[in-house]
């Protein structure tokens, strides 16, 4: 395979894929954009009541439904790129809100994504149902009614296999504009709330710079925590080992003369013993960077984990671009320490690995059928978990009710891309 035809093939598969994160952004941005018109329209009726008394007594709870539809939507969009980082908790009292910035500028997203966001969101997942359908028009319309319409938009009716096959042409023209256009059309459904439902330059960023101060914190106590594991596995380990070795060969060169048998001896109980040392060594370095993630990837690292994990373990990784070495190595101790507390404590008959990257941030999913009940504070190995994500300003949620089933979502910052050797 040529050059030219692999950066061809690589041109695609970006395409495609990126195609594919808009429809999703999108068809996501659609669900919030329905949500928003039911509150728009309950401010609506609030406004034209409150004369009579009734809007005052809705007024609380539009705003309040404002409120919950604006966290919703800084989540989502906070999942599928940059982080929005949410403004100080606006009143919901009416004569406070009136004068709140915060609420003014929620209610400016609210309409644009209430209109323009839902027409959006409406093409979003209109666009790749009609390429479909027009793409595929020839392969059914003979089974079809006679009257069936040819095209998506109504237009036209097929009488012969020659204006069936034109219909494909009008869907290759729809998955041409959801290829071209449906990243610029995700960006500008996305806009008015990256804009508008951030925090301001005049917000107070005292919580943030709380949470950023904990967060340094425990990468701190996570560096300080797996250096003393570096130093405890080398000192217990391979330099008690390697002592030995230092004795067994001295007392062999002492009897090497006098008695050769005693002397090979004590060189096959030297070797033995540097040989566990470079075995220690080796497992020592694993535990500060697995080479595998250099050798195969995040993707071909958890398949290995999961190969090695005493539960039948499923993987599916999407993760089309390498991620910083901290984030790869994060999420693999994650996966191993999540797998092993599996394989010991839950009883699971099955378990699954699903990680993701999109918008410049990773996601892991571990899941398993297994009794739950999970808890930091049983010494599962979780509390270390939680540090390491926090340690990245990443984010874990354990979800484990008595009786099963386990999930444990852990969500990191990619980071700059890794370079390999």
């Amino acid at each position: 395979m040529t050059a030219a035809t692999t950066s061809v093939r690589e041109t695609a598969v970006r395409t495609l894929r990126s195609a594919g994160a808009a429809t999703g952004q999108l068809v996501g941005g659609l669900g919030t954009a329905v949500l928003g018109l039911g509150v728009l329209v309950l401010l609506a009726v609030a406004a034209v009541t409150a004369p009579v008394g009734v809007g005052l007594l809705l007024a609380p709870v539009a705003l309040r439904a404002l409120h919950a539809l604006a966290r919703r939507e800084r989540a989502r969009l906070s999942r599928r790129g940059p982080e929005i980082i949410p403004p100080d908790p606006p009143p919901t009292r009416l004569r406070l809100a009136l004068a709140d910035p915060t609420t003014r500028r929620e209610l400016s997203w609210l309409v644009r994504h209430a209109t323009l966001g839902f027409l959006l969101g409406l093409l979003g997942l209109l666009l790749p149902l009609f390429a479909v359908r027009d793409t595929t028009f020839p392969l059914w319309w003979w089974f079809g009614p006679e009257e069936t319409t040819t095209t998506s938009v109504g237009v036209g009716t097929a009488h012969t296999w020659l204006d069936a096959i034109a219909a494909t042409l009008l869907g290759v023209g729809w998955i041409a504009i959801v290829l071209g256009l449906g990243p610029g059309m995700a960006r500008l459904q996305a806009d008015p709330a990256r804009r508008l439902l951030a925090a301001g330059p005049d917000t107070d960023l005292s919580l943030r710079v709380a949470e950023l101060t904990a967060t340094r914190a425990a990468a701190l106590d996570a560096h300080a925590t797996e250096l003393r594991r570096i130093e405890r596995s080398l000192h217990d380990g391979a330099q008690n080992r390697l002592v030995s070795v230092t004795v067994l060969l001295g007392a062999a060169r002492r009897m090497a003369a006098r008695d050769p048998a005693g002397a090979d001896a004590l060189l096959e109980r030297a070797q033995s013993a540097a040989e566990q040392a470079l075995a220690e060594l080796r497992s020592v370095a694993r535990g500060i960077l697995p080479p595998v993630l250099a050798d195969r990837g995040l993707a071909g690292a958890l398949s290995g984990l999961a190969a090695d994990c005493g539960v039948p373990c499923r993987v599916e990784a999407d993760v089309p671009e390498r991620c910083a070495a901290s984030v790869e190595a994060t999420a693999y101790f994650v996966v191993a320490e999540a797998l092993t507390n599996i394989a010991k404590h839950s009883g699971a008959e099955q378990a699954s690995v699903t990680a993701r990257a999109r918008g410049g941030r990773l996601r892991l999913v571990i899941e398993d059928d297994g009794r739950g009940g999970a808890d930091e504070d049983g010494g599962s190995g979780l509390t270390g978990i939680r540090r390491r994500v926090a340690a990245l300003d990443g984010t874990l949620r354990l979800t484990s009710p008595p009786g099963g089933p386990t999930a444990l979502e852990v969500d990191l910052p990619c980071g700059g891309r890794a370079t390999t050797a």
